[in-house]
């Protein structure tokens, strides 16, 4: 168990982060939860990857909704 880490985010790309969050809720919803342009301004997955990769608070905001969803995803 010595390679293996506790943080859920470990391995996963932003990329794969937002098409989870966007495959389980759509960006309406998403829109409600993180009131973002990216997601509530003509979103795209591109549009709002370029923004995340520029806005740490912003993309920390969407790494937490995505931690806190794992269940919920699991569960589907």
């Amino acid at each position: 168990m010595e390679g293996k880490s506790k943080d859920p985010l470990n391995g996963v790309t932003l990329q794969k982060i937002v098409e989870s969050l966007v495959d389980y809720y759509g960006f309406d919803t998403l829109a409600e939860l993180i009131p973002i342009k990216c997601f509530i301004s003509n979103p795209s997955v591109k549009s709002s990857l370029t923004f995340l990769r520029k806005t740490d608070w912003a993309r920390k905001k969407v790494e937490d909704l995505y931690i806190k969803s794992l269940s919920k995803f699991s569960k589907d």
